[in-house]
């Protein structure tokens, strides 16, 4: 089980951006789809290399899966990951606030 500091950490690397925000917000709306870092960036406004870089930090921490579709790179929300589901549900109950 892991411990509440590294989940502390983990959860602050998740989210130390807006632009991981926007990323999140993203895959957690279309949890059975993956994107290419073209199309999140076509639905996401930020720069190509921070979206790069919120991508990598979010596969190295297992919130997002990576996998490779010939030559593309694709990219969908890990909902095996606890926090992960966590913040979904977070995101279903910000909607409902007005």
């Amino acid at each position: 089980m892991e411990t509440r500091r590294h989940v502390d950490r983990e959860v602050e690397r998740g989210l130390g951006s807006v632009g991981k925000l926007k990323i999140l917000r993203l895959l957690l709306e279309r949890p059975d789809q993956a994107f290419t870092r073209y199309a999140i960036g076509q639905k996401v406004s930020n720069d190509p290399a921070s979206i790069r870089s919120d991508l990598n930090t979010l596969v190295e921490i297992n919130w997002v899966n990576e996998f490779k579709v010939q030559h593309l790179s694709k990219y969908s929300i890990n909902l095996d990951k606890d926090v992960v589901r966590q913040l979904a549900i977070f995101f279903q109950e910000l909607r409902h606030i007005p």
